[in-house]
């Protein structure tokens, strides 16, 4: 589809009150001290090279682990675990709508909120980070 009519359907996606989302990533967090430990082991676990970015150190990117997502090793101030990254062109929208499901909002950081889902699972919730044509094909829409 033409970038030009991604963008005249979001226009008219926005007027009618609807947003679009789409899992945009699945973070390994692992303890500072354990991060660069897990990130060797998940590279190897899953036969694919990391990818670090000076500007944003806590991540170790693991290239091609899941085709479609972004994976990475992410260095916490916490207990290991797994959360997805959920994508949005309306932060706020997103998140009243998994809050109506049943998550509640832990935290924000910069852009991010974070939430927690049912079941105890983290989440975060941010503004689109994929290429434009990569969310407008793959995004959901919600009302």
């Amino acid at each position: 589809m033409p970038r030009a009519v991604q963008q005249h359907i979001h226009i008219l996606d926005i007027l009618a009150g609807m947003h679009r989302s789409r899992v945009y990533a699945l973070l390994i967090d692992a303890p500072k001290a354990e991060a660069a430990r897990a990130a060797e082991f998940w590279s190897a676990a899953l036969g694919v090279s990391t990818r670090s970015d000076p500007a944003e150190p806590q991540f170790v990117g693991l290239h091609e682990a899941l085709p479609g997502l972004v994976t990475a090793v992410q260095a916490v101030d916490d207990t290991p675990r797994f959360h997805l990254d959920i994508e949005t062109d309306d932060v706020p929208a997103e998140t009243e709508r998994l809050m109506a499901l049943g998550a509640t909002e832990v935290a924000q950081w910069l852009e991010c909120r974070i939430l927690r889902a049912p079941g105890g699972h983290l989440l975060c919730v941010l503004p689109v980070e994929s290429p434009p044509e990569v969310f407008a094909a793959e995004a959901r829409t919600w009302s």
